[in-house]
């Protein structure tokens, strides 16, 4: 499996990386799976394998029990690979069991390194934005917990793009680490990140793990025009919006079919082929709830898509731009050449 950089930092990780929000069990905090530790324990073997290197969860995914049950999987294979966890969720009733202030990283972080059994996190990142606290007190802890050695690199995740950009300026500014990363919510159905994230990300040298490239598992071929959802998928769990146009889901799927049944393989690697290729993308995150479904993602890091069948997708996918990127491609695209290249040449609906 390919090892890309992760950003401009001196990182590799594997262009599929594993996310272990289902190990754990149902009805606890941020829990959509119900993975125990024997199938843990196959799952990440059978990722090893396969040339995964980094294993991404978070404190909050099960209240800690998904980082527990990641610890013990790895066990004597830790040193093989890389462990991604995050910080910002609610862990306890206490003022400071939640966000980003240096009481709370801090403890996060001790409480973290114990559920892994490990004594480092090689990526840590800050899991939301944290809007009542400075940036550069959250940068400094950061900084004080690398220069501990407990941290090797850090990143961020679910930040808009002047957040992170705000960040970015204050870590350069204070002499602080730079944030190395962002984990962003990015599909072909989903695909807004292309209009401020992608370009800072390739501006700023920010590398992308991509979380959902499924879109929740709307793109899992699960999801079909005039079918009923299905009832256990992580969209339903979850709850993500999904007020948007399911005309265009659906006219989306039916081309990932169509490519996928000419290559005979299935809707989700096409979708996730797609995903992978996109600019700037360092690494995507797939899950599994079973062994069958881990194959099956790891199978579309075996071939790509062509030329022709990504700008078809491309056209299908597109959404309409959003102020003042419209009028950057239709007044000054010579100028500003990242957003056309990421988007369809006409999308529909709007003048190129």
């Amino acid at each position: 499996m390919e090892q890309r950089p992760l950003g401009n930092s001196g990182l590799l990780v594997s262009e599929f990386a594993f996310g272990t929000m289902t190990f754990g069990g149902t009805g606890t905090l941020a829990a959509v799976g119900s993975t125990g530790l024997a199938e843990a324990e196959r799952i990440v073997s059978r990722c090893i394998e396969a040339g995964i290197t980094l294993f991404d969860t978070a404190d909050v995914y099960s209240a800690g029990l998904s980082e527990e049950l990641l610890g013990k999987a790895l066990r004597a294979r830790r040193r093989q690979v890389l462990i991604a966890t995050k910080v910002f969720g609610r862990m306890g009733d206490r003022a400071h069991d939640v966000g980003l202030s240096r009481q709370h990283i801090v403890e996060a972080c001790e409480a973290s390194l114990k559920r892994l059994g490990t004594d480092h996190i090689d990526l840590y990142q800050a899991h939301s934005f944290d809007s009542l606290t400075p940036v550069e007190e959250t940068l400094r802890a950061f900084d004080d917990l690398i220069r501990a050695g407990k941290v090797r690199y850090i990143g961020c995740s679910n930040h808009g793009g002047w957040q992170l950009m705000k960040a970015l300026a204050a870590a350069d500014a204070g002499g602080l680490t730079r944030y190395v990363s962002q984990q962003i919510y990015y599909s072909a159905y989903d695909r807004d990140v292309e209009w401020d994230l992608v370009p800072l990300g390739l501006d700023q040298g920010v590398g992308m793990l991509v979380y959902s490239p499924l879109a929740m598992g709307l793109l899992s071929g699960r999801y079909r025009r005039d079918a009923p959802a299905p009832a256990d998928s992580r969209a339903t769990l979850i709850r993500v919006p999904q007020d948007r146009d399911r005309a265009r889901l659906f006219d989306l799927v039916d081309v990932l079919a169509e490519i996928a049944d000419g290559r005979g393989v299935s809707v989700a690697q096409v979708a996730l082929n797609w995903a992978r290729q996109r600019p700037g993308v360092s690494s995507l995150l797939i899950g599994a709830r079973d062994e069958r479904q881990l194959e099956d993602n790891l199978a579309a890091a075996t071939w790509v898509l062509s030329p022709e069948e990504m700008a078809r997708i491309d056209i299908e996918s597109a959404q309409a731009s959003p102020y003042p990127y419209w009028h950057q491609q239709f007044r000054s695209s010579e100028r500003n050449p990242y957003y056309r290249s990421m988007r369809a040449p006409k999308p529909r609906g709007e003048e190129a």
